[in-house]
């Protein structure tokens, strides 16, 4: 009893804690809720035509919405690079951010999710996602497989962060034996989230540009890049806007990860290209589509040849000490890393497996303005889900929320 106590008193406070803030708090809860309103009423179009809505087609069926999702399930799996060092290694300089990084996770494992639900074209078809219920198919479905990872990372990232800060609540330490064994199977289970959704394009034998055995650890390798890169960014604006202190130190160790992960990244992007142009067959034909344009369609052009530069040049930059530890030029490079990884693991990857198609015919793909709004209202979700999540455990680590007896 006495622990429900505590729990409605947390809740109220946390209630009363997100509605109050300086003006610019406001502002911004305001044009997140004014996103997602856009998204719903794009997302209510789509309930009413269907995907016919959508710039997708029976010969592109994976679009925006899966480009962000699996971008994203990277994002999430990003928290590991902070939880396994603050947990397991009990390096102190990462406990300041463990918790933001995973707050983070659990924002972009709903938007996983959102996104997921926007590509089946309604909500009526989410039953068979449930297992016992609709028609899993599992284990022989690597979709299924994907789900059950997803859901379970996401109990990880809520149920660790929540003991803790649920004992500081109470002005009590928290336990390492009840939430490290948990800390460890994140650490595991973030890894098989990003395999798991490798293999998922990777099990596809008649897509040559996603048949791949290089495919799931690049997927690692541009998470864990673009996912503390963004951790960085959120890091630099709380610093900013709030009373939470982080570290120099901190933040430059976090640095050291991405430029490590960025590195290996950019390393394996060099070792596809030369698989696919130094001796190319018919299977290479995806990726002339994607860098060079084939037959005339050329709709990723831009996009890719945006990617590129941006993913050198912020490597380059990262890679040298002076200029990672110039805090202007570190969130510089770690923002155009993040679009650049975004673009290269979205449309650069998703579209291009299924152009041409199994008859060489090319049907470009281009997204329409419906699956942008609902795009933008599912971000606007996850940044405002992060933000009350941010806010409540920022107060609670300065002892502003307390449990009164």
């Amino acid at each position: 009893m006495r622990r429900l106590k505590v729990l409605k008193s947390l809740v109220r406070d946390s209630i009363e804690t997100t509605t109050h803030g300086s003006k610019k708090y406001h502002i911004w809860m305001a044009f997140l809720t004014f996103m997602m309103l856009v998204g719903m009423y794009c997302y209510s179009i789509q309930l009413d035509q269907g995907l016919s809505a959508t710039g997708m087609t029976d010969r592109v069926s994976w679009g925006l919405y899966i480009s962000n999702f699996t971008f994203l399930v990277g994002v999430a799996a990003a928290a590991v690079m902070l939880v396994m060092p603050t947990y397991v290694l009990k390096d102190i300089d990462f406990k300041q951010a463990v918790l933001i990084g995973e707050g983070l996770a659990v924002a972009a494992l709903i938007m996983c999710l959102a996104f997921v639900i926007a590509d089946m074209g309604g909500p009526s078809v989410l039953w068979h996602m449930i297992p016992g219920i609709g028609v899993f198919n599992f284990p022989n479905s690597m979709l299924t497989w994907d789900v059950l990872v997803l859901n379970g990372y996401l109990f990880l990232n809520l149920s660790i962060p929540f003991y803790i800060l649920f004992r500081h609540y109470q002005g009590k330490k928290s336990k390492s034996s009840v939430y490290v064994p948990g800390a460890i199977l994140s650490v595991f289970w973030a890894v098989a989230i990003h395999l798991v959704t490798a293999f998922l394009y990777q099990g596809l034998q008649a897509r040559p540009f996603w048949n791949n055995a290089l495919l799931g650890p690049r997927f690692l390798a541009s998470a864990f890049a673009a996912g503390p890169a963004l951790i960085i960014l959120v890091l630099a604006v709380i610093r900013t806007f709030t009373a939470f202190k982080i570290e120099d130190k901190t933040i430059k160790k976090i640095a050291m990860v991405v430029t490590v992960a960025a590195q290996i990244n950019l390393i394996m992007l060099i070792s596809e290209l030369f698989k696919e142009f130094y001796a190319p067959t018919h299977h290479s034909e995806s990726a002339y589509y994607l860098f060079f344009g084939l037959h005339g369609k050329d709709a990723l052009l831009p996009w890719i040849w945006t990617a590129i530069p941006l993913n050198v040049l912020a490597t380059v930059l990262l890679t040298f000490h002076k200029f990672r530890n110039n805090f202007k030029i570190l969130f510089f490079s770690c923002f155009i890393l993040f679009i650049a990884i975004w673009i290269e693991k979205g449309f650069g990857l998703i579209v291009p497996g299924f152009i041409p198609g199994p008859y060489g015919k090319i049907a470009e793909y281009t997204p329409t303005g419906i699956e942008i709004g609902v795009t933008l209202g599912i971000w606007a979700l996850g940044a405002f889900v992060f933000t009350i999540l941010a806010k409540t455990a920022i107060n609670i680590e300065l002892g502003k929320l307390r449990y009164k007896k």
